[in-house]
């Protein structure tokens, strides 16, 4: 795991640490002096910002652990909790939560730059199965950490996912009882998920210590799959190497933090931020991006049990990869018919994933069936074939040889990472549709201050929205994640600590026991939740013909609706989350007497354009008229319509202005010390090229 070192320790302490823990000299030999491959690309930076990710996800993850209440009654609160309340709990949560998918992004791209540069090849076999194991302790743990927050998609996620060890013989179904701790998921299950969610990345650190001893012992792959002869062949890994990464780890960052600041439900589900319902599932049930290429080969197979061997032999059959490939050319670069196979491999990769998003059935689980066979055959057909029937180009005598194709590498490269962004922006973009509300028009898009890079809530709009919601949404709708201290902070409606404090005192708060161990009627106070205008939801039932109003906490961000190729690419990019908003405004003003010609509506029920299925509970709740603003805006429903879903945005999104503001901050520190570590990575190589 070392490299010729010649650390010499200077103060007396060290002298004397060094004879009893060579420490320093170790990280010496193995960080410093470590001879590092000179024509290693941009794709290798991927292993140091996998460290990065990993320490970063530890780390958040233990402060949000210190937050985190693993019960079903609770969960779901207190990660809401966690992102209203605590001071910058809702940076915690979007690092955590954006960062499992950039860990994902990160691997992904770590592995496919290992398969296209033969980097599982002898020596290397060891170092590969260990990558092999992370990525399998990287889904598991992934999968456990989706299941905390406990919305619809968590507790169904974690339903199906879990059903599937029902499908191993004699003892499936009492792997499935051990799972979930009882005869069905519930607080068990969230209280062991919780457990080894914790427990896990550990695990991984110490594979990944494992990984980077191996990778020391057998050194460093590189392009052009040659082994270093000479000095000339590698340099130093600190500063050349350390210099590199840390100009990648940078720019991962700029990507990174654009999705904590600007887009951090872009690659979450809106089913999530509805609290787990077993009575109400959801119409598609589908994991994170990151498995449905799996979950797509799952599907694909009409057996339960052979499903489940397939989806785990896609990922066991990667362990065998050194000897199913048996070709003495490392890189793809020199292996021409290896190199069009392994794209097809993407794109394959890919359908896989857009596939997983979509219902199993039609076309779709053809096409899934077709692709799961390509998936199988890469490995167990086409690359033991092309190993011994590829006629390779010539392979440079020398890494330093191969320095001098140093422009055709550069041009190779941009290729790949502009093929490899066009294809992953398709798989989100398909995820994406497949995740949002099916079939008929998209509602109207509407201009809103707080969209953008730079927008903000308008004040005077989120205060006539809270009227609305006072005079006409409370008399059914709870609000319970908002207190009437929210009312007078920063970014929110701006109203004054007196006049919060006068709202809060008109509801009447049931508190108590008391001194003689009786409840009683209070003044609301700034630090109570919104008063629920129903005891329970059997009472909300009753009072509404069966159906249940939903809470308006977070109803801005649990509805969105599909928008479909090629919108959801300009969306990442011009930061478009405003689904939620304009859904509830279209809602709102969607309703229509007497329905179109041929719909037949059931009793008790209100034709909406809008709502799923068209036949909605809620009678039309405003008219025009129905609410008096004092500052002279049009009292209409389509002005009611748009202030209450602007209100109901700040409800889900209290913190938006503070995120935005410092996100713009970020944003400008991450771009100066990116130019920064770009000339100095430069000025560093100037003397190796």
């Amino acid at each position: 795991m070392s490299g010729p070192s010649t650390y010499q320790p200077q103060s007396p302490f060290m002298k004397w640490l060094e004879q009893r823990l060579p420490i320093a000299g170790l990280v010496h030999s193995s960080f410093i002096a470590y001879p590092t491959p000179r024509n290693l690309n941009y794709w290798w930076t991927f292993g140091a910002i996998l460290s990065m990710m990993l320490a970063v996800q530890i780390v958040t993850g233990i402060v949000l652990a210190m937050h985190y209440t693993p019960h079903v009654d609770l969960a779901f609160d207190s990660v809401e909790r966690i992102v209203r309340d605590v001071n910058y709990g809702w940076l915690l949560r979007n690092m955590h939560a954006a960062g499992a998918s950039m860990f994902f992004i990160a691997v992904y791209v770590h592995m496919f730059r290992g398969l296209y540069y033969g980097s599982y090849k002898a020596p290397r076999e060891v170092l590969w199965i260990l990558g092999v194991i992370i990525y399998l302790l990287m889904m598991a743990t992934g999968f456990m950490g989706y299941v905390l927050p406990w919305g619809q998609m968590s507790f169904w996620g974690a339903t199906v996912i879990t059903n599937l060890f029902s499908a191993v013989p004699f003892v499936g179904d009492s792997i499935v009882t051990l799972l979930w701790g009882g005869y069905s998921v519930g607080n068990p299950t969230l209280n062991r998920f919780f457990s080894l969610h914790y427990l896990l990345p550990f695990v991984i650190a110490g594979v990944v210590v494992l990984h980077v001893w191996a990778l020391h012992v057998t050194g460093q792959n590189n392009p052009a799959g040659v082994e270093p002869k000479t000095e000339k062949d590698t340099v130093p890994f600190t500063p050349y190497a350390t210099m590199k990464d840390m100009f990648g780890m940078s720019c991962f960052l700029l990507f990174y933090a654009w999705f904590i600041f600007y887009m951090p439900n872009y690659l979450g589900d809106p089913e999530n931020y509805v609290p787990a319902n077993p009575g109400v599932t959801p119409a598609h049930i589908v994991p994170e991006w990151y498995y449905l290429p799996f979950y797509a080969i799952l599907r694909s197979i009409p057996n339960k049990l052979l499903g489940v061997v397939a989806m785990f032999g896609a990922i066991l059959v990667l362990l065998f990869l050194p000897w199913l490939d048996s070709a003495k050319v490392r890189s793809s670069r020199y292996r021409p018919l290896a190199k069009r196979f392994f794209w097809g491999f993407v794109a394959t990769c890919l359908m896989l994933g857009w596939l997983g998003g979509k219902p199993a059935e039609g076309i779709y689980t053809v096409l899934a069936r077709v692709f799961t066979f390509f998936y199988f055959a890469y490995f167990l057909i086409v690359l033991p074939l092309l190993s011994r029937v590829e006629k390779t180009l010539p392979v440079p005598n020398s890494i330093a040889e191969d320095v001098l194709n140093k422009g055709k590498i550069l041009k190779t490269t941009a290729a790949s990472l502009f093929a490899v962004l066009l294809g992953g922006s398709l798989l989100v973009g398909g995820m994406q549709t497949a995740k949002a509300a099916e079939g008929g028009e998209a509602p109207p898009s509407l201009d809103w201050s707080f969209s953008g890079p730079f927008g903000t809530y308008d004040r005077a709009q989120l205060q006539r929205g809270f009227k609305v919601y006072k005079e006409v949404c409370s008399a059914c709708h709870s609000l319970k994640l908002l207190q009437y201290r929210n009312l007078a902070e920063p970014g929110g409606p701006s109203f004054t600590l007196d006049q919060a404090k006068a709202i809060a005192a008109e509801a009447s708060i049931k508190d108590g026991p008391n001194d003689a161990g009786e409840m009683f009627e209070r003044p609301g106070r700034l630090a109570d939740t919104f008063h629920s205008p129903f005891p329970n939801e059997q009472a909300a039932r009753a009072a509404n013909g069966g159906a249940y109003p939903p809470d308006m906490s977070l109803l801005a961000k649990a509805r969105s609706y599909a928008r479909g190729f090629p919108q959801f690419v300009f969306d990442l990019f011009t930061q478009f989350q405003e689904q939620g908003p304009n859904y509830i405004d279209a809602l709102i003003q969607g309703y229509q007497d007497p329905p179109p010609e041929g719909f037949t509506l059931p009793d008790g029920s209100y034709y909406n354009k809008w709502y799923p299925g068209h036949s909605i509970k809620m009678p039309p709740p405003i008219s025009d008229g129905q609410v008096t603003y004092d500052d002279g805006a049009p009292q209409t429903v389509q002005q009611y319509a748009k202030d209450i879903s602007a209100f109901l945005m700040w409800a889900a999104e209290p913190h938006l202005e503070a995120r935005k503001r410092l996100g713009l901050q970020v944003m400008i520190f991450l771009l100066i010390l990116s130019g920064l570590l770009y000339f100095t990575k430069r000025k560093v190589w100037s003397n190796v090229h």
